[in-house]
């Protein structure tokens, strides 16, 4: 297992918490922070034994959103000597990275959102599958306020979350809003600030202990490439194969066995090694 320094990463029963942890600094984004997350996401789908993720933070925020010690040049690549040697060259931002690894991720990964989530601190919360707040945080989309865009792939999650409408006038306006309207439009579930965490310990442990572990990896993959398909036929393409490949392994063999037989299932095929090919058409887009 890694060491880090902005982040903690604990595996207990089948789950892994990751927790953003620079509580002084209310767990504000650096590049430190964004490299040990991409490793802690690294870690995950190398363990099979991991059947679910919780990414939480330390202290009374969740996330700050990006560190702003450095002033007005916080995002400035070039005054930061971070610029591209290749004039024409985009540099990917650090929040993109994360969020699309998170995308990548075959584990499902919910969000305990303990408290503020501003900027970063919210978009990379989009790719997970779940995600349960604080009655008492703030949440912000402050890109506008700040001179700059929403990051971290964002403008592609959002509207699908939440709609074109509701992503646009949280965008534009980019002002703090309580968890109560996140929670109205439908981004997260709401919670007592003493019961987020629990709330998704319980949850992560049900999917652990319950559901076949290539199952879940298979729809996630399933729900989050459909957002991508122009017809629903595409859907019934991808489904019909993976109930093909699935409905022939161990593990259909053992859920339908163990629920006549009225015991709990013992699923035994791995991520890593059983996860039938879903989608043998699909190529990751090219970034430089």
């Amino acid at each position: 297992m890694a060491e880090y320094s902005e982040i903690s990463y604990d595996v207990d029963g089948g789950v892994a918490t990751i927790t953003l942890d620079r509580p002084d600094q209310m767990n504000a984004f650096t590049a430190t922070m964004m490299t040990e997350l991409i490793s802690a996401f690294d870690e995950v789908d190398a363990d099979d034994d991991v059947r679910a993720v919780i990414v939480t933070g330390a202290g009374r925020a969740f996330c700050a959103g990006a560190d702003l010690s450095s002033g007005g040049d916080t995002f400035d690549n070039e005054a930061r000597g971070r610029a591209p040697s290749d004039p024409d060259a985009v540099r990917r931002d650090g929040g993109g990275r994360v969020s699309l690894r998170i995308f990548d991720c075959t584990k499902p990964v919910i969000a305990a959102i303990n408290g503020h989530a501003v900027g970063v601190g919210i978009t990379m919360t989009l790719p997970m599958d779940i995600r349960i707040v604080s009655d008492q945080a703030k949440i912000g989309f402050v890109f506008a306020r700040r001179g700059i865009v929403p990051e971290a792939a964002s403008s592609w999650f959002l509207p699908r979350l939440v709609g074109i409408s509701t992503a646009a006038r949280w965008c534009y306006t980019g002002r703090v809003m309580p968890s109560t309207e996140v929670a109205a439009a439908g981004l997260a579930e709401l919670a007592p600030a003493d019961e987020v965490l629990p709330r998704a310990q319980a949850l992560a442990a049900e999917i652990a202990t319950h559901a076949a572990p290539v199952s879940v990896v298979a729809t996630r993959r399933l729900l989050w490439r459909g957002l991508t398909f122009d017809h629903p036929m595409q859907s019934h393409q991808a489904d019909s194969r993976a109930i093909q490949e699935l409905g022939r392994m161990a593990d259909a063999r053992e859920g339908v066995t163990s629920f006549l037989e009225k015991r709990d299932p013992e699923f035994t095929m791995r991520p890593s090694t059983d996860l039938p090919e879903l989608f043998p058409d699909w190529t990751d887009p090219e970034f430089s």
